[in-house]
């Protein structure tokens, strides 16, 4: 018997255990919104589908489930490529579905039609133009495969519309085997080996880690080899939560806006372990002097990222929980002195951090940007999701709240996307609707996604918005405060609206925050109101985010204040 194949489409979804979908109905996919109700399955309607992907991609990072998009063809498609990208970066699960007119019209520039497939073969995992009605439940299938598995990426489907008002048997395909397409998740047990003696007869180590951590659950098996080895550990943007940030371990992030202690551990070490990381730019610093001394191990699942920007002296190709449980297994019974072998070292690590901790001017009646997000911190207890759009705004949430759990930090790390955090945020709280959301903004990134407060207040999603308003793009401002002669040449925001009328005007509650004194009132009260809360913290203007390591420049050349 064949059923029609917006029933196959929505049997697909289901198998693949997808209870909610991120989307904006058009001409291309009338007819899928139309079955859509006869479906066990949750809708969020956004306002722009930029933001349809952003929100799957961050209830993706949320639940380590492959986020859900479905868009109309033409501009509904090309609107979705930013939010592609991003997911791309950061090795996202996301599958996008897009509609596309008649397959005898393609090519023939028809009404809202565009070449999706051609426009982001550069930013997917993978991408497929379904031709068939027989080949849609496979295409599905294997479109979530290919998400979820090895790297994880975002991967699109172009869905003609004839090709979904066709009919077709529906098999109900329980796996799938891709010939092109295969995943070494085992690590070789003589390249674990070496990376294990390289570990053991080294003095001064250092665990690199990266959001491979994350996406492949190994949080736990890497604590438990840092404890045991006492080994520091650093992290960049992507990594943090995947050790706890409260670890006596934990040096803070790396990098460009890393800590002291961080940046000048990985200079000093003589051995880094590079695990689920890709050495960013942002990371390395100048590349001929990351890391002088030391041999480096890197386990990542993704050949091509080793030796990719670093070149590595013990590479291990595999998933990155399956390499670490083999190293815990290599650890004898008699290996419990490491504690004492290590003091040195990290005696060391520990005065650096002493002498140049994470610091910034708590004087005078300005509210510190700094202090509002470690004020969300202490009145969360850490208990919160986490998202962030992009900037300052970003790297002060990344030094001054501790993320002690996976999962919990939401941030648009390689592609460095402007109004990612609100719409990420909004597909975290769809998937724990019981859970505290919170977007710490800037009040220009806030304003690249700010339709999706209808969404928020429409779906009954109670994020909470921190906007840390300095009334300009104040990352572009500080660069060119620091390399451009303080030549401010259009990064003022001095005509921004009143976020509380605008809050208020789509039904949320708006609060301003001016003063020190009224950081956390305004917090503790925001955290109590089971609705969309946007707050206005007006903060200082031209504060800076420290330390900071100069475009070209290696990372012990940071400034400091």
């Amino acid at each position: 018997m064949t059923i029609e194949g917006t029933d196959i489409f929505f049997k697909s979804l289901i198998d693949e255990g997808v209870d909610t979908l991120f989307g904006y109905p058009g001409g291309a996919v009338l007819n899928l919104y139309h079955r859509m109700p006869a479906y066990p399955l949750r809708h969020i309607l956004v306002r722009h589908e930029q933001a349809a992907v952003h929100a799957a991609d961050g209830y993706a990072r949320a639940t380590g489930r492959v986020g859900v998009a479905l868009v109309t063809s033409g501009p509904g498609a090309t609107n979705t490529v930013t939010g592609i990208a991003t997911a791309n970066m950061d090795s996202i699960p996301v599958v996008v579905f897009t509609g596309q007119v008649p397959s005898m019209l393609i090519g023939n520039d028809a009404f809202q039609e565009a070449d999706i497939v051609g426009i982001t073969r550069p930013c997917t995992k993978h991408n497929f133009l379904v031709k068939r009605t027989e080949d849609l439940e496979e295409t599905v299938k294997e479109a979530f495969h290919i998400a979820s598995t090895g790297r994880p990426g975002p991967v699109l489907v172009d869905l003609p519309r004839d090709v979904v008002a066709g009919r077709a048997k529906y098999q109900r395909i329980s796996d799938i085997s891709l010939r092109s397409y295969r995943v070494n998740s085992q690590a070789d047990a003589d390249c674990v080996q070496k990376a294990f003696s390289a570990i053991m007869s080294s003095r001064q180590p250092v665990f690199y880690i990266g959001g491979g951590v994350i996406s492949s659950q190994a949080s736990e098996e890497l604590i438990r080899l840092a404890e045991h080895l006492s080994i520091p550990v650093t992290s960049s943007l992507m990594g943090l939560g995947g050790f706890p940030g409260s670890h006596p371990l934990f040096l803070g992030m790396l990098g460009m806006h890393g800590t002291y202690k961080a940046n000048m551990a990985v200079t000093d070490s003589d051995l880094l372990i590079a695990v689920g990381s890709r050495f960013d730019d942002r990371v390395t610093g100048k590349v001929d002097e990351f890391a002088p001394q030391a041999k480096i191990i890197h386990i990542d699942i993704d050949p091509s990222s080793i030796s990719k920007n670093i070149i590595v002296d013990f590479p291990i190709v595999s998933d990155v929980k399956d390499a670490l449980v083999k190293l815990l297994s290599l650890i004898g019974p008699d290996e419990t002195n490491w504690a004492e072998k290590r003091r040195e070292w990290l005696d060391r690590i520990d005065e650096w951090g002493k002498t140049y901790p994470l610091a910034y001017n708590k004087d005078g009646s300005e509210i510190k940007p700094q202090y509002v997000v470690e004020s969300i911190y202490r009145v969360t207890k850490g208990d919160a999701i986490i998202a962030t759009e992009v900037g300052q705004n970003q790297m002060w949430t990344a030094q001054f709240f501790t993320f002690d759990k996976p999962r919990t930090l939401l941030t648009s790390g390689g592609l460095g996307t402007m109004g990612y955090g609100f719409p990420a945020a909004i597909g975290a709280q769809a998937a724990f609707p019981d859970k505290l959301v919170f977007d710490i903004a800037g009040d220009g990134s806030i304003q690249m996604n700010i339709q999706e407060l209808a969404t928020a207040v429409q779906h009954d999603l109670p994020v909470k918005i921190a906007v840390l308003n300095n009334r300009f793009l104040g990352m572009v401002r500080q660069w060119q405060e620091l390399f451009y002669d303080q030549h401010y040449s259009h990064t003022e925001m001095d005509h921004s609206p009143d976020f509380v009328k605008l809050a208020e005007a789509y039904n949320a509650v708006g609060m301003r925050i001016e003063k020190p004194e009224d950081v956390v009132p305004a917090l503790e009260e925001a955290v109590r109101i089971r609705r969309l809360v946007v707050m206005d913290f007006v903060v200082s203007r031209e504060e800076n985010v420290y330390p900071m390591v100069p475009v070209g420049s290696p990372l012990d050349k940071m400034l400091l204040v």
